[in-house]
């Protein structure tokens, strides 16, 4: 794989979000199974948390991959550009193929400390953020995740110009500022404009677009809409690790729970005494839905203590069931 494989990629490209305590190498390795993406990013990771000696081996396995899971993205935060630069320099070591910067997130307590959606308030710092990690990251290709705007939609404009003149490879803009978080529907129509303002400045940086992709045909439906090099999706892809089959695929409820056992399993071997195994709640919630019984299993996943509890209950449901759930 070359140094920059962004360009190496067929267009549209369908990328998996990078999501706090979601998008582990357990969950990742099921995509890749089931359904492999073009792109996969880490769980974002702080620079702070990785300069620091104890920090970085806490955070180590945030930065675990396979390498069926090339090309593989390592998602970092933060606001001092001088340790940019040198987590920049340690991940290009560990082998990844890409260093995304969360410019992005809304949350209170990265916002406090001048840190990813704060940034879109604050171009000079963003811009050295991004000249520091370019210059750690040995020829590997630096992106950039983000929102619109902070408060504003109309800020836009300035701050996709801003990010477009540091020659990052990629730009993935959620289509919503930070105020709005999740709270309304993403303006896809201003992913458009963003298309457009990159090609008037003749920018080779790609544009993902992100926010209410609820499927491989939705995705297709925004990106002809709107001229995006692709997508990428993070909410749909809960339980659903065939969301990016080409054919369409659609697993019975039998085989949906058989993959959720899969997935637990694996997120065990990964991550016992280093991770609670109630963090796979999240993902049994997103597998048991949408089919006759769901509500009541999903009562009694959520009440699991361990593997062999979950594998208990859902076994007793599926004998339960009969041959019910071996069809879609």
């Amino acid at each position: 794989m070359s140094k920059n494989f962004w360009k190496n990629l067929k267009r549209p490209i369908f990328a998996l979000a990078p999501m706090e305590d979601v998008t582990d190498c357990a969950f990742r390795e099921m995509f890749t199974k089931y359904g492999k993406p073009d792109v996969i990013y880490t769980e974002f990771v702080s620079t702070e948390g990785l300069m620091h000696p104890e920090g970085r081996k806490k955070l180590a396995i945030d930065l675990k991959f396979t390498q069926i899971q090339r090309p593989m993205v390592a998602q970092i935060w933060g606001a001092n550009p001088d340790k940019f630069r040198a987590v920049a320099e340690y991940i290009a070591s560990l082998g990844f193929d890409g260093i995304d910067i969360n410019m992005g997130c809304p949350q209170s307590k990265e916002i406090q400390v001048g840190a990813c959606a704060a940034l879109i308030r604050d171009h000079d710092l963003a811009v050295k953020i991004i000249k520091a990690t370019q210059k750690g990251a040995g020829g590997l290709p630096v992106s950039v995740k983000t929102r619109l705007g902070y408060s504003k939609l109309d800020e836009m404009e300035d701050w996709v110009k801003c990010l477009l003149g540091t020659g990052i490879a990629e730009l993935t803009l959620h289509a919503r500022t930070k105020q709005e978080m999740s709270k309304v529907p993403a303006h896809w129509d201003k992913i458009a404009e963003a298309v457009k303002i990159r090609d008037s400045v003749k920018s080779e940086t790609l544009i993902l677009g992100n926010g209410d992709v609820l499927s491989r045909q939705d995705s297709l439906d925004k990106i002809a809409m709107t001229g995006a090099d692709g997508v990428m999706i993070g909410r749909a892809a809960f339980g659903n690790p065939w969301l990016f089959r080409e054919d369409g695929y659609q697993p019975s409820v039998k085989e949906r729970l058989t993959v959720m056992l899969e997935h637990a399993e694996l997120f065990e071997q990964m991550f016992a005494g280093i991770k609670n195994f109630a963090i796979m709640k999240k993902h049994f919630k997103a597998y048991a839905g949408g089919f006759d019984g769901a509500a009541e299993l999903r009562q009694q996943l959520m009440e699991s203590k361990d593997l062999e509890e979950t594998k208990i209950i859902v076994e007793k449901f599926l004998a339960g069931h009969g041959e019910t759930f071996l069809t879609n």
